[in-house]
């Protein structure tokens, strides 16, 4: 299920299956704002807010609605191709907006997308938000459901035991990036494997008994034949995790 996330929670309503549950961050224009001001209060630019919000000019005017950027955070099973596809923009948006290097993304990971799915669209004397133009009936979000819930209870794909350890972002002198570009400082919530990739394969989709689905998306001079590294966002639970004994299912 697709999630956008905002720092403000609103009223607006997204339908469609891909967009379950998306919400917009979204501002009420007050007496003497400006785009100007409004774009330095959210850290975004005034072009961005005129691209957004489909307007015509850089005017606005009080009790108007404007919406800010949000953020997409990525769940088991999505690809870029896949979020383009859901949220009408290109693979070279998304990657332009979150200064990617290459098409690898990992469960966790927040991706900022600008103004998806919600537009602003005069009908007669007013500006309202209108709905975005996917349609689904709950029919068909409940098979999804049911289908991804029996998917969770037993992953399929080759399945290899492996001793497992922890690592964390958070130590002195650590980049916080993994060897394939991923920024576990800037994503602390990203599931994320160090591996082998003799044995389980940089960028494969995996699921960690103990852990959940993740991505494999790192290395390590330690992490040598069927052994992995979990990323976890703190030395304490590094610590907590230890050495065990765990089954690594290889989805993809």
């Amino acid at each position: 299920m697709k999630k956008l996330v905002a720092a403000l929670a609103t009223s607006v309503v997204i339908a469609g299956a891909a967009a379950t549950n998306v919400s917009a961050e979204e501002y009420n224009v007050q007496k003497g704002d400006s785009l100007w001001d409004i774009a330095n209060e959210y850290n975004t630019t005034v072009d961005d807010l005129v691209e957004i919000n489909e307007l015509k000019s850089t005017v606005i005017h009080p009790k108007q609605k404007l919406f800010i950027n949000e953020t997409y955070n990525v769940e088991k099973g999505d690809t870029l191709v896949g979020i383009s596809k859901d949220f009408d923009v290109t693979v070279d948006d998304i990657k332009e907006w979150n200064d990617l290097e290459s098409d690898l993304i990992v469960i966790g990971q927040e991706l900022e997308i600008k103004g998806v799915n919600v537009v602003q669209e005069k009908q007669s004397n007013d500006t309202e938000p209108r709905k975005a133009n996917k349609q689904s009936n709950e029919s068909t979000k409940e098979n999804t459901k049911q289908a991804a819930s029996k998917k969770d209870d037993s992953p399929e794909g080759k399945t290899v035991s492996v001793s497992a350890t922890a690592y964390t972002a958070s130590c002195d002198g650590c980049s916080g990036v993994t060897s394939t570009g991923i920024d576990l400082k800037a994503n602390p919530n990203a599931k994320v494997i160090a591996v082998d990739p003799s044995v389980i394969p940089l960028g494969s989709e995996v699921y960690v008994e103990g852990y959940g689905y993740a991505t494999a998306a790192d290395v390590g001079s330690a992490i040598q034949g069927h052994k992995i590294d979990v990323y976890v966002p703190s030395k304490n639970e590094a610590n907590q995790w230890g050495v065990r004994s765990v089954d690594v299912t290889i989805i993809k």
